[in-house]
């Protein structure tokens, strides 16, 4: 619940998002994403935006007359603040803003000084002295009057508006957080948080938390939206001021728990686990459940480490690539999944696939000539493999990995399975930045599955599994320690003001490089939100919900406000 870790992307899931904390812009859920990532942004706590000639300066007008549910006023100050309090907890990082390297961060000096001067001014009323820094056009992000506020990026950025509706983009009250404590430091976040949620904008607000128990919610009797028309609700259903007086979400780790309290009324929405999927999927005239198209940014695969022995070899990796029989693992693991070529997915399909290639096919034979090549006939002298795996609930991870595991045997490829806590395989292996994983790949084993489980986007743009997965400015994910001068290139001509034309032909030739030397795997983008399950609702209690913005970006529910009663 503590949203100063929103500048990780580790605040999963957020199951206050858009509820309580809201973004400037919101995505149209309503709308599939289309042909080139045809995405609607609307408008939530900004009412309208604009865009300079030159596509580098984004200008947001707020909402005005809104408060947060403790009574804070919301203005630019706030949203100033929130920004460079994530800049501030990565340890000044040039790719704090989630890798992507939109901002020229050389004239900002955001530390403990400025720290201090907040804490005595306030962002009520700052002092004309706060005023003066904020006010600062020659830092990236700078409050143009107390309810507008500009993004200035270094080269056009055409894709700005979806870096805010995630983690980054959900607003607190900064007011709050410096009146408890502040902010703490980027080794030691202030953990007063963890239990005591800032406050937020949203049609919910926090009434009561047990950690490790439950969440409780109860309508935010001072919401700025609570007088929406329908139409101005169906225009934008995040805005909803909600359906209900309480909400209580009970944290249940028991898949089987959570099936019962669905069949038996005592829960109306419920994430239900592999171990009872069948059930519902044999009750369809009783429950509903997320789906997710072929296009959206969930995603589940693995990734080969290029860097440790002996994945760092290509023909090992082009023999493992294509040892598995992806449709058995789809059938065991997923029950539905589409194949994708990565790192871009479909739903940005100006970039996606420029090679027109197809997922590595399923050929012993290949994969045993492959292995012949790189000097191991029939695995022979061949050591094992790691494959480090998360421990999961939601998905058979494990499971996942024994498939694998037995499928590669048949090419005489020995694979030692390690099972780590959600929180170990963060803290080993699947948290860190590109800059911390080249240096410690042998924490990160040979294969290992993206994301621990899933993995959604952070930012919705084509450039974030690019960032994400095979460069050098990843912040998290890129696991196969993947990063070569063309991949590298493909990521930074989405960031300095290349053509979309230039964008196509430079990542076109990455991609072709990654295809041929195999760092990911088995990627496919599962139907279902859980990856083998999907959470699940009794139609004749609710009618309809959305899921949250970015497929799972900032959560794994639907969000709360959104859920519509039969």
């Amino acid at each position: 619940m503590n949203q100063l870790y929103a500048y990780s992307g580790s605040i999963w899931p957020n199951v206050a998002a858009n509820a309580m904390y809201q973004p400037l812009v919101d995505v149209n859920v309503a709308q599939e994403y289309g042909p080139g990532g045809g995405i609607q942004f609307l408008p939530d706590l900004a009412t309208n935006w604009t865009v300079s000639s030159d596509g580098s300066v984004y200008t947001f007008n707020l909402r005005q007359g809104v408060n947060f549910s403790n009574g804070d006023p919301f203005n630019a100050y706030q949203v100033w603040t929130v920004f460079y309090s994530a800049y501030y907890l990565s340890g000044n990082s040039s790719g704090w803003y989630n890798g992507y390297l939109l901002f020229n961060m050389k004239p900002v000096e955001f530390g403990p000084a400025t720290l201090s001067l907040l804490n005595q001014s306030g962002l009520i009323n700052p002092s004309q002295q706060m005023l003066a820094i904020m006010s600062n056009s020659s830092w990236p992000i700078y409050v143009v009057n107390q309810n507008t506020i500009a993004f200035h990026t270094i080269k056009p950025f055409q894709w700005l508006l979806g870096t805010l509706v995630g983690c980054l983009g959900q607003l607190y009250d900064a007011q709050f957080m410096l009146e408890h404590g502040g902010l703490g430091t980027p080794t030691t976040i202030n953990s007063y948080f963890n239990l005591n949620p800032m406050p937020g904008t949203g049609p919910y607000m926090l009434s009561k938390i047990s950690n490790q128990g439950y969440i409780g919610f109860t309508q935010n009797p001072t919401y700025w939206g609570r007088n929406l028309t329908a139409s101005e609700i169906a225009a934008n259903a995040f805005l909803d001021p909600g359906q209900v007086k309480n909400v209580l979400i009970q944290i249940k780790t028991d898949t089987t728990s959570r099936y019962l309290d669905l069949a038996d009324g005592a829960a109306q929405i419920a994430n239900i686990g592999p171990q009872s999927w069948n059930l519902i999927l044999a009750s369809q005239d009783k429950y509903s459940y997320v789906t997710l198209p072929p296009t959206a940014g969930l995603i589940a695969g693995e990734t080969l480490n290029v860097r440790l022995y002996p994945t760092n070899i290509t023909d090992v990796r082009l023999a493992i690539v294509h040892a598995i029989n992806m449709t058995d693992l789809i059938s065991k693991i997923y029950g539905r999944a589409a194949q994708f070529v990565g790192p871009e997915y479909p739903a940005w399909s100006q970039f996606y696939d420029l090679g027109n290639y197809t997922p590595y096919s399923y050929n012993l034979t290949l994969a045993a000539q492959y292995l012949t090549q790189a000097g191991f006939p029939n695995g022979k002298g061949l050591p094992p493999i790691s494959y480090i795996v998360a421990a999961c609930t939601s998905l058979d991870c494990a499971g996942r990995a024994e498939i694998i595991q037995t499928d590669l045997a048949q090419i005489g490829v020995t694979v030692n399975i390690n099972v780590l806590s959600g929180q170990n395989w963060c803290t080993q292996a699947g948290c860190e930045p590109y800059s911390y994983n080249i240096n410690n790949t042998a924490s990160l084993g040979n294969i290992e599955d993206v994301g621990g489980n899933t993995n959604s986007p952070t930012f919705l743009s084509p450039a974030d599994y690019w960032t994400e997965f095979v460069s050098n400015n990843s912040a998290f994910g890129n696991t196969a320690v993947y990063a070569t001068a063309a991949s590298n290139g493909c990521d930074a001509s989405f960031f300095n003001g290349s053509s979309v034309a230039t964008v196509k032909s430079i990542c076109g030739q990455a991609q072709a490089e990654i295809y041929a030397q195999a760092p990911l795997f088995g990627w496919v983008i599962p139907t279902y939100n859980l990856g083998a399950s999907a959470v699940t609702w009794d139609k004749s209690v609710v009618s309809s919900a959305y899921y949250d913005s970015n497929f799972g970006g900032t959560g794994d529910m639907v969000v709360i406000n959104t859920v519509v009663f039969s």
